[in-house]
């Protein structure tokens, strides 16, 4: 059986119409989710972007980072920001040595900086380019008038945010079409990469879209699906704070608009992937699964809790609640849920069995196939989610969020509270106790050297009170 990974980053589990949202505009995703297994409390192990790719690429938690350290050519985001460790075998290397043709396809360019290796084990590899503030294109350089049309109210003085969108700006600005933006140009080469290889006997192919990661700057056509009227600022930057210090109501609004319009682009393309695929024959052989990495917040409070940004602390649903869908060939489990908590390696266990394939050596990741058919009991007490040593950890009753120190505790019931809006942690220190004592067994019981070197760094957390 061949395995095709589809990677979404940045999708909010609720701006797709299969997990209940009545507004966003979302039909090939929620055609898949009707094919395939719809997963509800999928999780990443650790965030974000790098650590969590790293989990998928091997099987293996990233948490609780031992091995982290900066490396040259790129900025260190987290801890676990970095390439795969030399001494972990990754899924490509392993179903290469088996006789799998394998392919990555991406615009993720986080992982084709210097030093990075999340390529290795592929005989195909294609970036595209020009994402964020990745070096390609170093002119001619973008107007300052050009920028300042993206620039919002209360961001006017914010060099580091002029230096970012310069970069983008000049590295997009040859779009004339669709065709020219990213998703078309992600899923349109794995597209190609399907009809090209055909003759293949065995394959995995791994297609890994940044978008919808901001910038949100979709054509007009999408952004007006939510927002048809035209202003003179169109803001398609996240602050990484509180919107209420930097936008108005009327810019926060035209941004989840940006937003929205993203995620609409990209389930078009993804759409004409899955095309190429039916069409290839290759959806009869093949488990295909669609995994987010993260969220991010908008402004859609109360959940969001004010914030613009993704941060490990206050963890909302926006950012840790992943989309996943898995389809099998042959439709089994086809239009159904799995409600059973489960980490985003899991998905990586559960691809090579559903393949037949074993794991080279131990791995972390558990087969949930058979929770998600009715086979088996839940898999999982509770998960871990860590951005360095904030943690966040959520079992069947409680969401938990912290810093390894337990020095600002939050705790939330998850079905009474979907919002996470009633804070319980000093009414229950029994539970929060138990909670961090989690967090810290899957640390392997003491805290790291690194997390405590990392303690006074938040990376995109903005704030910490």
């Amino acid at each position: 059986m061949n395995i095709i990974l589809v990677i979404l980053d940045s999708l909010r589990q609720d701006h797709v119409g299969a997990y209940g949202n009545k507004w966003i505009v979302t039909p090939h995703l929620d055609a898949f989710a009707k094919e395939a297994v719809l997963f509800t409390r999928c999780y990443p192990d650790s965030l974000p972007t790098l650590p969590v790719r790293r989990a998928l690429h091997t099987g293996l938690r990233t948490y609780p980072f031992r091995e982290h350290r900066d490396y040259k050519g790129d900025f260190s985001g987290a801890p676990g920001w970095g390439p795969i460790p030399e001494e972990q075998t990754t899924v490509s290397e392993m179903l290469s040595k088996r006789g799998y043709r394998t392919a990555f396809i991406t615009d993720c360019y986080h992982q084709f900086k210097p030093s990075r290796n999340f390529h290795r084990g592929f005989d195909q590899w294609t970036w595209i380019r020009g994402q964020e503030t990745d070096k390609y294109l170093s002119g001619p350089v973008v107007p300052d008038e050009v920028i300042a049309r993206h620039i919002p109210s209360g961001l006017k003085e914010h060099k580091r945010l002029w230096d970012f969108l310069r970069r983008y700006l000049t590295n997009n600005a040859y779009r004339v079409s669709e065709a020219d933006y990213y998703p078309a140009r992600v899923f349109g080469e794995a597209a190609r990469w399907v009809s090209d290889n055909q003759d293949a006997e065995k394959c995995f192919l791994v297609v890994d879209s940044f978008d919808p990661h901001e910038p949100w700057d979709p054509p007009r056509y999408y952004r007006a699906l939510y927002d048809p009227e035209e202003m003179d600022v169109d803001p398609i930057q996240s602050p990484y704070d509180r919107w209420r210090k930097h936008f108005t109501p009327r810019e926060v609004k035209r941004l989840q608009a940006n937003y929205a319009g993203e995620v609409t682009m990209v389930d078009r393309w993804f759409g004409h992937f899955m095309d190429a695929l039916r069409v290839s024959g290759r959806l009869q052989d093949s488990v295909v699964a669609v995994i987010s990495d993260h969220g991010h917040n908008l402004g859609h409070d109360p959940g969001d809790k004010g914030l613009v940004s993704k941060q490990g602390y206050p963890m909302t649903h926006a950012v840790a609640d992943l989309v996943l869908m898995v389809r099998h060939p042959k439709g089994e489990g086809a239009g159904t849920r799995c409600d059973a908590l489960c980490y985003n390696h899991d998905l990586t266990a559960t691809l090579l069995a559903l393949a037949g394939e074993k794991p080279e050596g131990k791995i972390d990741g558990v087969n949930v196939w058979p929770v998600a058919r009715g086979k088996a009991k839940a898999i999982r007490e509770y998960v871990t989610v860590a951005w360095g040593a904030l943690v966040t950890v959520i079992d069947d009753r409680w969401w938990y969020n912290d810093n390894l120190w337990n020095e600002g505790p939050t705790l939330y019931r998850v079905k009474e509270d979907p919002e996470l809006r009633k804070d319980l942690a000093a009414r229950h220190p029994k539970v929060c106790k138990r909670m961090l004592q989690w967090a810290l067994d899957d640390a392997g019981g003491t805290i790291p050297d690194i997390l405590v070197r990392y303690k006074p760094r938040f990376g995109c957390t903005p704030y910490a009170d």
